[in-house]
């Protein structure tokens, strides 16, 4: 059996594998290539690897066996052949992964955006980090209410996607309020949802789902907001405050912990005695890896941050919970976080994500740390990112100079 060729556009070659043959025998496929793109089809045979003719891509020999399984891939070359010639005289786009499709009794053009969804989150449900996937959840939600609302619909094909209907959605998002908010979304988490779909939909253009990528023209804007973070002042407020309520104070603890570690609210939560290492120069260090990133982040234990794990020693909850601090909900720690603001005095909305902001410049850059040190120690995969704290910095010099040269101006004209 030769490869079938034709216009030197369509290819049919047969092979076995042999990288996974067990106990001798290895399964047949037949290798579509389209223009130079593969799809391969199981064609559920196997045989002896002895047995396989590779120059004539064929079985050997005359036995009944044989014979059996040759005629039955001439009647598989026939069909992948019958396919092709069907959508050439339609004069359709033709793809390798649609004459799979269609060998297999599939229609590609009826894929759903429901479908696609699915199919993307069986694929992130192993491999990315539980805070990523629950975001995907919520902007699929959105997808979901907008089908509902403004189309009138639970799905749509695929090929219905075009520019109009992300602009469509992200008119949706700019106008929705989210329930128990008192405003809508903002701007940049509009751009966030869409560049998720975005992300799925590319997905669906790689499996050759789709022949065009509605997003092609589309190019996120994001607003540019200043990065806060607490002062060295406010943070020194916030470590000697008396808190009263033990369930403030654990969190005002982690919070903490994480402006003199910079690690996130997440990666806290799995932190155990395995994290603890003595390093080269003879102190505690923590090693972990980020769940967001997989990158690898090695920090030194600062004092602030020793105390609050001491503190947490053999303490019944963290005894309990096998990890170095107490573990708590997400959502009841932004709640308890607000509480604690207003207890402390300060105006500012303490979040983790300020925390680690804090590490950055109050606690490490202030003070010299190299930004080089200070981006492997947040576990950045880009210096760029870091250099944002840097820059947020200057700014922040430059208006407290600015606020001192006209306090001493003043002081000059009295």
């Amino acid at each position: 059996m030769t490869t079938m060729k034709t216009s030197h556009t369509f290819s049919i070659l047969f092979w076995i594998n042999k990288s996974r043959a067990i106990n001798n025998k290895a399964e047949i496929f037949v290798r579509i290539t389209v223009n130079g793109k593969r799809a391969n089809i199981g064609v559920k045979r196997k045989i002896d690897i002895d047995l396989w003719d590779n120059q004539n891509k064929k079985v050997k020999g005359k036995t009944k066996k044989s014979q059996e399984i040759n005629r039955y891939l001439n009647l598989v070359q026939a069909r992948l052949l019958s396919i092709y010639q069907d959508l050439k005289y339609k004069g359709e786009l033709i793809t390798s992964q649609l004459v799979k499709s269609l060998y297999h009794g599939e229609n590609i053009n009826s894929k759903t955006l429901l479908e696609l969804l699915e199919y993307h989150n069986r694929k992130i449900e192993n491999t990315l980090a539980p805070g990523t996937i629950r975001n995907f959840g919520i902007t699929e939600n959105y997808i979901n209410r907008f089908l509902k609302k403004n189309l009138k619909t639970t799905d749509v094909y695929l090929r219905q996607l075009n520019y109009k209907f992300i602009s469509d959605l992200e008119m949706f998002l700019v106008n929705y309020y989210p329930k128990g908010h008192p405003k809508a979304m903002s701007h940049n988490t509009v751009m966030k949802h869409l560049q998720r779909l975005r992300k799925i939909i590319n997905l669906a253009y790689q499996l050759e789902w789709i022949e065009r990528d509605p997003f092609l023209r589309w190019k996120p804007t994001f607003e540019q907001k200043q990065r806060e973070f607490l002062s060295a002042n406010e943070l020194n407020n916030l470590e000697t405050y008396n808190l009263l309520i033990e369930r403030l104070d654990r969190v005002r603890d982690l919070f903490v912990f994480s402006c003199y570690t910079g690690i996130s609210y997440s990666d806290i939560m799995e932190l155990t005695n395995n994290n603890i290492i003595i390093g080269e120069d003879g102190n505690n260090w923590i090693v972990t890896k980020r769940l967001k990133t997989k990158t690898s982040v090695r920090v030194p234990l600062l004092g602030p941050a020793k105390n609050i794990l001491f503190k947490y020693k053999n303490h019944p909850v963290t005894t309990h919970s096998a990890t170095l601090l107490p573990k708590i909900t997400n959502e009841k720690t932004n709640l308890y976080l607000k509480e604690i603001a207003d207890a402390v005095g300060i105006k500012k909305n303490l979040t983790f994500h300020m925390a680690r902001h804090t590490f950055a410049t109050t606690v490490t850059l202030s003070n010299g740390v190299p930004i080089e040190t200070v981006s492997k120690m947040l576990g950045h995969t880009k210096l760029a990112t870091t250099q944002i704290y840097a820059r947020v910095l200057d700014k922040k010099i430059s208006e407290d100079m600015l606020a001192l040269q006209k306090k001493l101006k003043a002081e000059l004209e009295q």
